[in-house]
């Protein structure tokens, strides 16, 4: 195996494929990246055995097919920390990988090809283009209220739910739910279609997705997700279990109605948050007439009071909650003003966009 590439063209596709590798690998050949060049075609591929990363790159010049793989730190530092000035040679020499440009060579350990793993083929039955961007705002919207390392497997993920011309992303931790939905240009199908991808999918995919403003390639089979952009595709293994009927969650008789302008009421909540207790990350909302009161204190005594003008005309109400859950949610927020729906001290919160309907969040309150 032997070929030539530039490094503009070698080292955005390496760090993004590389995020895939394993981090705490049982297996060696999972910190490993899998070099195959045939066809004039340079193709890399990383995997952790849930999720699987490949870029292909068109090679200019001569080349030797082959495969390899190589390890992924190593390859990408060394390929990062080269000035660029002159082309990157890498050739296979027996069971070594030479890496060279300009007046710097690298030998590295090589894993044969054949060890590496492949996510199984899957029969893909959804296919839909969609824009890149869009694709990745629809996860941003709900992707900080998975789970991480819960017992309940099915929630350190995403569902993503398919509904005629309708893609909507949920995701929820137990304590708060987050709610975004993205109308297609046209009807996808007829039947509802779910799936759970796990967190590292996402964040992964978010990465790949931010990287171009394009249209890609979303595909779901019963137990992978694909995207296609470019020169990347990117498969996830799809979460064996059932999300939560998040319907149910959704408060339906919420009668007090808040509306604040959002950055303001993020402001006050972050000051807020200074002195909050750091474990519990509590505040109570104190609410009447057109002003909310936001009070926090921590087990040293320390205490803090923010008031500010709201928009509310309903029986005076104090209730308790998890600041950064709050935060969480407003930080993706994209409206100059927020609703918060509220019933009593024992209910939930539903903070609705207010100048849209296309993303809500639920909050649990805190006993104070």
């Amino acid at each position: 195996m032997k070929f030539s590439v530039s490094k503009d063209d070698l080292v955005t596709p390496l760090q993004l494929v590389s995020g895939a590798v394993e981090k705490r690998q049982t297996l060696p050949v999972l910190g490993n990246l899998l070099l195959k060049v045939n066809d004039g075609v340079l193709v890399i591929t990383a995997t952790d055995l849930e999720i699987e990363m490949a870029v292909n790159i068109a090679l200019e010049g001569e080349y030797i097919e082959g495969d390899i793989t190589v390890p992924a730190r190593k390859f990408v530092d060394i390929c990062k920390s080269l000035s660029g000035q002159n082309p990157i040679n890498v050739s296979l020499d027996e069971n070594r990988l030479k890496v060279s440009s300009g007046r710097s060579k690298f030998s590295l350990s090589t894993i044969a090809a054949q060890e590496f793993p492949n996510i199984e083929e899957a029969m893909f039955n959804l296919k839909l283009n969609i824009d890149s961007l869009e694709l990745k705002s629809l996860f941003d919207k709900t992707q900080f209220a998975m789970a991480h390392q819960d017992v309940r497997y099915y929630l350190n993920g995403m569902l993503l739910e398919l509904n005629g011309d309708k893609l909507s992303s949920v995701a929820t931790d137990g304590h708060r739910l987050a709610l975004a939905t993205l109308k297609l240009d046209e009807k996808v199908n007829d039947e509802l279609i779910q799936a759970i991808v796990p967190r590292k999918g996402i964040l992964e995919a978010g990465k790949l997705l931010s990287s171009a403003q394009d249209s890609c390639v979303l595909e779901m089979s019963n137990n992978h997700m694909r995207i296609t952009l470019g020169q990347y595709v990117f498969t996830s293994k799809l979460i064996d279990g059932r999300f939560p009927d998040y319907d149910k969650v959704l408060p339906k008789n919420s009668q007090r109605l808040l509306v604040a302008e959002k950055d303001r009421l993020k402001d006050a909540f972050s000051r807020a948050s200074i002195l909050c207790n750091e474990k519990f990350r509590g505040v109570r909302l104190n609410i009447n007439a057109n002003k909310l009161c936001i009070h926090a204190n921590n087990p040293e005594q320390e205490e803090a009071e923010i008031e500010l003008d709201v928009d509310y005309n309903d029986e005076d109400l104090e209730i308790g909650f998890n600041v950064g859950y709050l935060l969480d949610a407003l930080n993706v927020i994209r409206s100059e003003n927020v609703r918060f729906n509220l019933g009593d001290a024992n209910s939930s919160v539903l903070i609705e966009n207010a100048d849209s309907d296309d993303c809500l969040y639920v909050v649990m309150p805190m006993r104070l």
